[in-house]
């Protein structure tokens, strides 16, 4: 176990180093100049020159990267070429609203997902089995910004529960945080259990055929126990893999809710911070969010070290 557990971990690191080569080459794969594109339309050319040597661009392409992997390495993750504010301080008041997102939205995907997938598969061929069915079809295939904008116009708009756009923190006003929160909170949860009920019905069902479920049942073990502690044991690698990706999910993929609910996260940051073409920002909010799912996909790698016994071996 631990060997394995030492060689995930080592196998991160060059995946990291390839990240950052990526993320680093972002301005250099840009079309135009990219102090240019900074500067905007109507800069001089000592405005252009000037931003090139704020952002070391008229260094060989090698120092560079050594001096950016460096101040990334020490934390350093630069700071706006517009604003002037640290990529920490621009983190930091924006890190709130997205965690209660994702974590909010994740735990209702969960608890939703994974019940009814476990019903779906020991109704398989039932009408409980085709509804299910129905409901992760839909909520895969219906686009995330489109379901949004229809619940904002009907529970913000038209009923009047929610708010309509914004974001209250918890420490302000705790009803008005869960208020804020609710609608795009749903609609992570409806998406994000489609793929789970997907999953953990065609796990749940494959295990359900197994020789060994037919003895815990000719032994009269209840279904309860056979469902829950038997096959859902069973097949957890599959549905773990996927939540895993879920989760990373969420928090790459909060562009669209947070840009549809305007709530100051770290997506909208993202988008914002393409928009103004802050390429700086830009490249450390790329190298933040892929760093977090390599760290996902890392937690979920060892997650298989306590779920089954094979990978200890």
């Amino acid at each position: 176990m631990t060997a394995y557990i030492i060689k995930r971990v080592l196998a991160v690191i060059p995946v990291l180093v390839f990240v950052g080569i990526l993320t680093f080459s972002l301005v250099h794969l840009a079309p135009g100049d990219a102090a240019n594109i900074m500067a905007g339309d109507y800069a001089g050319p000592d405005d252009v020159k000037l931003i090139r040597e704020e952002l070391g661009l008229n260094k060989p392409l090698t120092t560079q990267f050594i001096d950016w992997a460096k101040r990334t390495l020490s934390g350093d993750l630069g700071k706006s070429i517009y604003s002037g504010k640290s990529v920490s301080e621009l983190v930091s008041t924006r890190v709130g609203p997205t965690l209660s997102l994702t974590v909010a939205g994740g735990l209702l995907a969960v608890i939703i997902g994974i019940p009814l997938g476990v019903l779906a598969a020991w109704k398989f061929g039932s009408t409980w089995d085709r509804i299910i069915q129905i409901w992760a079809a839909l909520g895969i295939s219906i686009p995330g910004f489109w379901l949004g904008f229809i619940m904002i116009w009907a529970f913000a708009v038209t009923f009047r529960w929610f708010p309509v756009i914004g974001y209250v923190s918890p420490t302000e006003d705790f009803f008005g945080w869960i208020r804020s929160i609710t609608l795009p909170t749903l609609l992570l949860g409806v998406n994000g259990s489609a793929i789970i009920i997907r999953m953990t019905r065609a796990s749940v069902l494959e295990v359900l055929r197994e020789d060994f479920i037919r003895t815990a049942r000719a032994k009269g073990l209840s279904e309860r126990i056979v469902l829950f502690r038997h096959a859902l044991r069973a097949s957890a690698i599959p549905i773990i893999t996927v939540i895993g990706f879920l989760a990373a999910a969420l928090i790459t993929g909060a562009v669209v809710t947070e840009t549809v609910f305007t709530i100051p996260g770290l997506g909208r940051l993202v988008a914002e911070t393409v928009q103004t073409r802050d390429f700086p920002i830009v490249q450390s909010m790329l190298m933040l969010l892929a760093s977090f799912y390599v760290g996902v996909n890392l937690l979920v790698d060892l997650a298989y070290v306590f779920v089954d016994p094979r990978v200890r071996l």
